[in-house]
C-alpha cells in the first residue's frame, strides 16, 4: 500500500500579505481572519479617521496662509524677541504626518474591502495618537498668536471651492468600490445599511455642495474690471532688505506704481524707515550699541542710526528663501545697505513719477519731537519735491494740519464716518473686508486698497471682486498673473455633469462588485461537497479540515493517475463509502 504523507496546498495572497503586515504585523496567514472588527478596533479606525481629516484641515490651512508667512514669523519675533522661521518645522511635521495616517487610513480601508479584520498595530496606535495629539496643540498655539489668521479659510473657499469640489467628488466615487465590496462580502445586517446610508448621504451632500458656492470669479468674462495696481509693500522685501532703498528699487522695476513704507522719527527729527519698534532684527545694533540693542527705535540720533549695517541679517535669516536666487553683485550690495531714510525714499518715488503710502509711527509722549514730528515731515516732503497730491498720509490722524495729502484709514469704516473724516481710501486686510463691502465703497468713490496680496489665487479673487490696488511682499510673483486664475461663467452645467458622472461611476462599480462575488461564488457551487465545505469553514482550521484537504488532493491524484473505469492491481479501488 502506498502511503501518502498529508499535503496543503496555498494560494500565495501577496497584496493581503502586505495589507494586513504593515497595518497590523500579521504577515502570516494563520495570523489573519476574516471575523467581524472588535469594537475597540472600530474605535481605533475611528480615530485613525478623525486624524487623517484634522491633519487635511491643517495641511489645507498652511497651504492658504502661504500669502501670510512672513507676517506669523514677525509675531513669533515680537513674542520670543528671536527670529526664527517657524513655518518650517510646522510644515516638515505636518506633511510626514499626513502621509503617515493617509497611509493608514489607505490599508484600513482595504482590510474593509477585502473581508479583513481591522488589527491596529501597538506602534501605529502610539504613532496615530502622539500625531493627533500635537496637531491638535498646534492648532492651539496658531490661535492664539495668529487668531485672525484663521478667518483665511472661508476667504480662501471662494477661490478654491470648485477645485476641492472636484477632489471630493473623485474620493467619494473612489470610495465605492471599497463600500460594495463590504456589503457584498458580508452578510447583511444593520450596520451594512448604516454604512450604505452614510455613503449615499455623504454623495447626495457633495454633488449638492456648489449650491452654496459664493465666487467673486463666477461672473460674465466682459463684466471683468481692469487689473489691480501692485503697491510695493516696504519695496519688494523678498529680493532686498525691507524698507532699504534696494527694495524699493526693484519694486519699481517689476512695475510697481506706488511704494509704502513704515516712518519712524529720530531723536533728532529725521524721518527714517523701520517697521519694528527696535533695531534688533533689521539691523547690527546688538554688535555696535550692545546696551541699547532693545531701546526704541526713535530714541536713536541719526548719525547713530546712519552708522548700523541694515543688510546683513537678511543675507543671515534669510526671511523669504530666496537669497540662494540672488546674484553675487546683488549680495554684495546688500551687504553695505544702511538705514534708508524718507527724503531718500521720496526722491527716488518723484525721479519715477510714482505714488507714495507712508504708514506714520507717532512717537511716544517722551520724544523730544513727540510734538514737532508732523511738521518734521512735512518739511521732508518739501525737500523731496514730492507732489503733496501723490502722498498718501496714513493713519487719519491730525486731519486739520494735513492739507493737501490724500489720508487713508486702516479700519473699517461706515460710509457716514467716511464723509464726516474727509477720507478718499481705505486700507485694509484682506480678512477685514467682504465683496459686498468693496462693491459698497467702489460705488461710493472710495478707492479700496487690500493688503496683504502675495498669492496668486488671493490677487485673482481680488481682481474680480474688483479691487483697484492691492499691497503686495512679492511684486515678482504677482508680476506673472496676467488674468485671474479660472472664471466661470455658467457653472451649473459643469457641476451637474461631473454629478451625474461621479453617480453612474459608483453605480457601474457596484455592479462589478456584485458580478465578481457572483462569479466565485458560482465557481464554488460547481466544486464537489467537500470543497465547499472546505470554504465554507476555511476560517477556523482545525484537524478534521486537514483531513478533508488531505482526501481532496489524493482522490485529484488518483483521477490523475487511473482513467476513469479503470482501478489499481495493487490495491482496490477507492469507493464513495471510503470518504
Amino acid at each position: 500500500m502506498v502511503k501518502h504523507q498529508p499535503l496543503q496546498v496555498y494560494e500565495k495572497q501577496v497584496f493581503l500579505s502586505f495589507v494586513t503586515g504593515i497595518y497590523g504585523c500579521r504577515w502570516k496567514r494563520y495570523q489573519r481572519s476574516q471575523d467581524d472588527s472588535s469594537q475597540w478596533e472600530c474605535a481605533w479606525f475611528l480615530i485613525l479617521c478623525s486624524s487623517f481629516l484634522l491633519l487635511l484641515f491643517w495641511a489645507y490651512f498652511w497651504l492658504v496662509a502661504q500669502n501670510d508667512f512672513n507676517d506669523f514669523n514677525w509675531l513669533v519675533y515680537n513674542r520670543s524677541g528671536e527670529w526664527k522661521d517657524e513655518t518650517i518645522p510646522i510644515l516638515t511635521s505636518t506633511t510626514l504626518g499626513l502621509s503617515y495616517v493617509s497611509f493608514l487610513l489607505i490599508l484600513a480601508l482595504f482590510h474593509i474591502s477585502l473581508g479583513q479584520q481591522l488589527n491596529l498595530f501597538w506602534v501605529h496606535k502610539i504613532g496615530v495618537l502622539a500625531t493627533l495629539l500635537i496637531t491638535i496643540s498646534g492648532i492651539v498655539s496658531v490661535d492664539d498668536i495668529w487668531e485672525d489668521e484663521l478667518d483665511i479659510l472661508l476667504i480662501s473657499f471662494q477661490s478654491t471651492a470648485p477645485f476641492l469640489h472636484i477632489g471630493a467628488l473623485v474620493s467619494v466615487t473612489a470610495l465605492s468600490w471599497m463600500v460594495a465590496a463590504y456589503v457584498v462580502r458580508k452578510e447583511r445586517s444593520n450596520f451594512q445599511l448604516m454604512v450604505l446610508v452614510i455613503y449615499f448621504v455623504s454623495l447626495l451632500a457633495v454633488c449638492l455642495a456648489p449650491i452654496t458656492f459664493t465666487c467673486p470669479c463666477i461672473m460674465d468674462r466682459h463684466t471683468l474690471k481692469a487689473r489691480p495696481a501692485i503697491i510695493g509693500r516696504r519695496g519688494a522685501p523678498m529680493l532686498a532688505p525691507e524698507n532699504s532703498i534696494l527694495s524699493f528699487h526693484r519694486a519699481l522695476q517689476l512695475g510697481a506704481s506706488t511704494l509704502e513704507a513704515d516712518v519712524t522719527i529720530s531723536m533728532d527729527g529725521v524721518p527714517f524707515l523701520m517697521r519694528d519698534q527696535t533695531l534688533r532684527r533689521t539691523t547690527d545694533v546688538s554688535r555696535v550699541f550692545p546696551a541699547r540693542q532693545f531701546q526704541d527705535a526713535s530714541f536713536f540720533n541719526w548719525t547713530e542710526i546712519r552708522s548700523l549695517n541694515a543688510g546683513t541679517w537678511f543675507l543671515q535669516s534669510d526671511p523669504y528663501w530666496t537669497v540662494r536666487t540672488l546674484t553675487p553683485k546683488d549680495r554684495s550690495r546688500i551687504a553695505n545697505l544702511t538705514v534708508c531714510s524718507l527724503v531718500e525714499m521720496l526722491r527716488l518715488s518723484a525721479r519715477a513719477n510714482c505714488s507714495a503710502w507712508l504708514n506714520i509711527h507717532k512717537p511716544p509722549p517722551e520724544h523730544p519731537r513727540f510734538r514737532s514730528w508732523f511738521m518734521d515731515t512735512l518739511r521732508v516732503l518739501q525737500r523731496a519735491g514730492m507732489s503733496a497730491k501723490r502722498v498718501t498720509w496714513a493713519p487719519d490722524t491730525d486731519r486739520g494740519r494735513v492739507r493737501g495729502l490724500q489720508q487713508a484709514a486702516n479700519e473699517k469704516l461706515s460710509l457716514e464716518e467716511i464723509r464726516q473724516r474727509g477720507i478718499t481710501s481705505v486700507r485694509l486686510h484682506y480678512s477685514k473686508i467682504s465683496h459686498r463691502d468693496i462693491q459698497e465703497y467702489l460705488a461710493n468713490n472710495v478707492s479700496v486698497t487690500i493688503y496683504p496680496v502675495n498669492g496668486p489665487w488671493l490677487y485673482s479673487l481680488l481682481w474680480c471682486s474688483g479691487v483697484p490696488s492691492v499691497s503686495s511682499d512679492a511684486p515678482q510673483v504677482l508680476r506673472k498673473v496676467p488674468y485671474p486664475i479660472w472664471l466661470m461663467v455658467n457653472r451649473f452645467i459643469l457641476w451637474f455633469l461631473l454629478g451625474v458622472l461621479s453617480c453612474v461611476s459608483c453605480i457601474c462599480m457596484s455592479v462589478m462588485n456584485v458580478c465578481s462575488h457572483r462569479w466565485r461564488m458560482g465557481g464554488m457551487q460547481r466544486c464537489n461537497p467537500e470543497q465547499i465545505m472546505l470554504c465554507a469553514v476555511g476560517r477556523r482550521p482545525s484537524p478534521d479540515v486537514n483531513i478533508m484537504k488531505e482526501k481532496l488532493i489524493l482522490s485529484g491524484l488518483m483521477a490523475l493517475s487511473f482513467p476513469l473505469g479503470e482501478e489499481s492491481n495493487d490495491e482496490p479501488a477507492l469507493k464513495k463509502s471510503d470518504y
